[in-house]
């Protein structure tokens, strides 16, 4: 891994912002960045060039791929107070011989739900949707994930994310900023989902599944689990289990197949 000291020098403002807002993965994150420019190259053939604040512009070559253009951006606070690149005047050339197109995920509207178009987020304030008119949220709509805050961040981050999207519905609830509607039973939607043949997991069906792939974990060498890497073979065990259930409520033996 080959990382450029320079591009990991903090100038005071980037310092004052770091301390004011802790955050222990970015954090690591800076310090693993940290380790790496400080360590001197090895001999290995395969090495990684990462470059921040670059933005490719131009793929260079005649008959083959020889070098790709980038421009060089700063970072820009933007109206929402969230740092955002914008291009400078300054050019490089990275010597290359192929080039992968890799440019992430993009958020798309839905019907009836606001979106804001440049940055593929739907509009929001800690989890409350924000009707961009109005300048205030809409009452019973709420946003998590990547949808919310854009195409960043892992399960680690995604779980305070949806913390605080739930403390601001729990909070519109107790102080009755949410519609008393009639909704109707779960045993409505259960039979609704049943009526369609759409398979579903009920909170006992994931109880199940999460003993199921704690028992995996134990029978590959003492893992805390192992989780099913296809939903067909999740649903197919979880039928399995419900089946053996059942056969032994009756006092049968275990089914056959």
């Amino acid at each position: 891994m080959i990382v450029d000291p320079v591009a990991l020098e903090l100038g005071p403002d980037e310092q004052a912002r770091l301390a004011a807002a802790p955050d222990r993965t970015r954090d690591r994150n800076l310090e693993i960045l940290r380790a790496f420019a400080a360590r001197e190259p090895t001999g290995a053939r395969i090495r990684i060039h990462l470059h921040f604040l670059v933005s490719p512009v131009e793929i260079l070559g005649r008959d083959r791929v020889e070098g790709l253009a980038v421009v060089h951006n700063e970072l820009y606070e933007s109206e929402d107070g969230t740092l955002r690149p914008q291009p400078t005047d300054r050019r490089s050339t990275l010597p290359v011989g192929l080039v992968f197109r890799a440019i992430g995920y993009q958020g798309v509207p839905l019907p009836g739900i606001p979106f804001d178009a440049m940055t593929g987020v739907i509009p929001n304030e800690a989890g409350r949707i924000i009707d961009p008119r109005l300048g205030a949220p809409v009452p019973g709509e709420y946003v998590v994930g990547w949808i919310k805050r854009g195409p960043r961040g892992i399960i680690g981050t995604n779980k305070p994310d949806s913390q605080e999207t739930v403390r601001m519905l729990l909070a519109d609830l107790a102080e009755g900023r949410l519609a008393k509607e009639d909704v109707p039973s779960r045993t409505v939607l259960e039979r609704l989902l049943a009526e369609r043949r759409h398979d579903f997991v009920s909170y006992d069906d994931w109880q199940l599944i999460d003993m199921l792939e704690q028992e995996r974990g134990r029978a590959s060498g003492d893992r805390p689990r192992l989780k099913f890497s296809r939903v067909e073979e999740m649903l197919h065990a979880l039928q399995e289990r419900k089946r053996e259930a059942e056969a032994k409520a009756r006092g049968e033996g275990p089914p056959a197949g």
